[in-house]
């Protein structure tokens, strides 16, 4: 009987003993974050990483507060306050246009309810092929054939044609979270979904053009109430040789529309005040491959290069691939007499993703030569980061290494979105040690900007052993609240803009009224 307890005793002390080695291995998160391995960032993709100003301040869908997200209105306001980066989740329509749009499902951010339903748009799909030149038999086995392969509300199933038909900016004065942020401009001015071309074209300083009664029509494509709803201006729609797999539907194919549009300098405000002359670049998202074509990647990298607007704008420079032509001077400044001119710079586009799929595609046809973000975030998918302690985390820094990432994207906790943490001091670090650099998202408060920049919590508690900011860059729905931030506290600075506008004063002179 003894024996038998002490040799139970025995087993018990080796369960503690191995229990407490145990937590001394695994939940001193600074000790173990401190030596666990990193791969790091080769001389070459270091030097791309810093094609990025430090503290770019990126403007997340340009604005989700201000403005109806991923609009006209939310970049022309993000690019006037003084943002570094207009933010864009990228996605394409049935007929190949590359949009500028986050979600998968048209009901929460357009009044696709109330055009179409959920059902399949016959009337205006018959006009699309009319306007294309297919006769009447064509038209009709194309129809059968788009019937049966229509998904209602994801943007693939409609033509870009149909989805201008959309109001992209209504549903923000309708909305109860935005209801004191409405404004009747966003109405009135008719608010697309936009593309990337569009994207594109507001951070170089341009606005859409829009029909009004001196406007020459003739050769233009019939749209609907042109002058009178303040329509933008489409020019002309090309059938191409090129085709797509739709990614609803697999096995059709679709052919690839040339749309051209038309588009105006950006210079006068309301008043007749000029405008900021900023010329911010663009941060665009690969989403999950399967919402669009196994060859988005290389259509992304295509119209990057601007070739069709280009040859409308003698003397311009559009193309914002740095590695197809559109590279700039090493010696160009990110700020220029008081204006943000990242997008005269080789860090003009940003690329970013949270699909390790996504990443290596990326990776095959840009090869780390244009900056590239890796997006974390704490879940089960398939893609997740399923263990945020070191080892996992540092198991994700070094797929964003091998997939020549320059950039690792962490969530941020606090209100009002609650995201996980993933951005805690040491992890920050371990993000450095690889060479890497820190653009988090998204803020929204004050208190997130102080968190993580060090001024308090942080800067004082746990992340003491750590040199503050906890980020090289960040996403923010408040451009105006995250740039006085960063004025005030000395981390904007002459040459770069050093005086923010008010956000309100900015949409009132850009014709949004309130």
């Amino acid at each position: 009987m003894v024996n038998k307890s002490w040799r139970i005793a025995m087993a018990c002390s080796i369960a503690l003993a191995f229990m407490s080695c145990e937590n001394q291995k695994f939940n001193d998160t600074f000790v173990d974050s401190e030596r666990v391995h990193v791969d790091t960032l080769s001389t070459e993709l270091q030097k791309v990483r810093d094609y990025v100003p430090q503290y770019a301040v990126v403007a997340h869908r340009g604005s989700t507060y201000w403005t109806p997200e991923e609009t006209e209105a939310a970049y022309r306001w993000a690019r006037e306050m003084g943002a570094d980066y207009l933010e864009a989740d990228l996605q394409v329509s049935k007929d190949g246009v590359i949009l500028a749009l986050h979600d998968t499902d048209l009901k929460r951010t357009t009044n696709i309810e109330d055009v179409f339903g959920e059902r399949f748009p016959e009337k205006t799909r018959r006009k699309y092929y009319e306007l294309l030149g297919y006769n009447s038999q064509k038209i009709d086995s194309l129809i059968l054939a788009d019937k049966a392969a229509f998904v209602p509300n994801y943007p693939c199933s409609y033509t870009y044609y149909e989805l201008m038909l959309l109001d992209a900016g209504s549903w923000f004065n309708q909305d109860a979270a935005s209801l004191e942020q409405a404004r009747t401009g966003f109405t009135t001015n008719h608010q697309y979904i936009s593309t990337l071309q569009d994207l594109i074209m507001y951070s170089k300083g341009y606005k859409l053009d829009r029909y009004t009664t001196n406007t020459q029509t003739s050769g233009h494509v019939e749209i609907w109430g042109n002058e009178a709803n303040n329509e933008r201006v489409v020019i002309s729609m090309t059938k191409t040789n090129d085709v797509i797999n739709n990614p609803v539907n697999f096995g059709v194919k679709d052919n690839v529309i040339r749309y051209k549009f038309g588009y105006v300098k950006d210079e006068k405000g309301i008043n007749n005040q000029a405008l900021s002359g900023n010329l911010p670049g663009i941060y665009i998202e690969f989403k999950e491959p399967w919402l669009n074509p196994s060859n988005f990647e290389q259509m992304v990298y295509d119209e990057l290069q601007m070739k069709n607007v280009e040859a409308d704008f003698p003397g311009e420079k559009f193309n914002m691939n740095i590695i197809a032509g559109g590279n700039e001077p090493e010696s160009n400044p990110f700020y220029k007499d008081g204006k943000i001119n990242v997008g005269n710079t080789n860090g003009k586009v940003i690329l970013q993703t949270f699909s390790l799929q996504s990443l290596t595609r990326v990776c095959d046809l840009f090869d780390g030569q244009v900056p590239m973000c890796f997006l974390l975030w704490l879940g089960t998918g398939a893609t997740d980061l399923t263990y945020d302690d070191p080892q996992g985390y540092a198991s994700f820094i070094n797929l964003g290494v091998k997939y020549k990432a320059h950039y690792i994207g962490p969530c941020i906790s606090g209100a009002p979105n609650n995201y996980p943490e993933l951005n805690y001091p040491w992890q920050h670090n371990l993000i450095h040690r690889a060479k890497m650099k820190n653009h988090p998202y998204s803020f929204d408060t004050y208190d997130q900007m102080a968190k993580y920049f060090g001024q308090y919590n942080w800067g004082s508690d746990g992340g003491s052993r750590y040199e503050a900011p906890y980020l090289d860059a960040f996403f923010t729905n408040h451009t105006d609240m995250s740039l006085q931030y960063m004025v005030d506290f000395g981390y904007r600075k002459s040459p770069a803009p050093t005086e923010i506008p008010d956000a309100r004063e900015v949409l009132d002179n850009l014709g949004y009224e309130k």
